[in-house]
């Protein structure tokens, strides 16, 4: 699960936006930012360096804050 959709909210960008970027198909970024395919780990580390945030702010955490 990715967080890319919130995160790019959060910025006010669009996924379009996004595509043109990454260089990817509309489809293929809609789809990441609904989480039914997800990028590799090297379009992730890109995406994040186009939203200027570190990589793990696009990831959803596996383990619980105590």
């Amino acid at each position: 699960m990715n967080r890319i959709k919130e995160v790019l909210k959060e910025q006010g960008r669009t996924q379009t936006w996004l595509s043109e970027k990454i260089e990817k198909s509309y489809v293929i970024v809609t789809n990441y930012c609904n989480n039914n395919a997800q990028p590799s780990i090297e379009v992730l580390r890109k995406i994040a360096n186009i939203l200027d945030v570190d990589v793990r702010i696009l990831l959803h955490s596996t383990k619980d804050n105590l």
